[in-house]
């Protein structure tokens, strides 16, 4: 059984579709351990505020059953992919670590690169996981978190009861 963290957000309708996204992914993957959610700007095109947080749970499924359970998540809130990767999203549901593999096949990057990049990726993640070690780089959670630069990644914490 792995430990997986996954991405979770939206720019469109946004609280409805964290709030659905947290509740599929209860329906299929059981308990999970939440991190608050976060308010960003868009990063890479110009569109509405995003929510984003991550989510933590055990599973037995492979990575490409995981990803595929994701899609399907996804894509039950209308999420549309022909808008290319910096577009506005109903939701957006990012496989991030999957316990300390690192792969790259079938189009799936385990760890996700934006941990290192994204406040709004590594913030939610380092909250609910700090002693968890990068398995590339062998830092904590905590350690990358500590010392991100921020790059001028606006991220405010958003009171929502999930």
């Amino acid at each position: 059984m792995a430990r997986i963290y996954v991405g979770i957000g939206s720019n469109v309708e946004r609280l409805a579709n964290v709030r659905s996204a947290v509740a599929a992914l209860r329906r299929h993957f059981g308990t999970l351990q939440l991190s608050r959610v976060y308010e960003s700007e868009a990063v890479g095109f110009v569109g509405a505020d995003f929510y984003n947080m991550v989510a933590g749970f055990d599973s037995p499924l492979t990575i490409p059953e995981v990803v595929a359970v994701l899609r399907e998540i996804e894509a039950g809130h209308g999420r549309e992919r022909r808008g290319g990767r910096f577009a506005p999203r109903t939701l957006d549901l990012d496989l991030l670590l999957y316990g300390d593999r690192v792969v790259e096949e079938q189009g799936i990057r385990v760890p996700r690169e934006e941990i290192l990049t994204c406040a709004f990726v590594l913030r939610p993640l380092a909250e609910i996981a700090p002693d968890l070690r990068h398995p590339e780089n062998g830092r904590t959670l905590r350690e990358l978190w500590d010392g991100f630069g921020w790059s001028g990644q606006r991220l405010m914490p958003v009171d929502v009861r999930l």
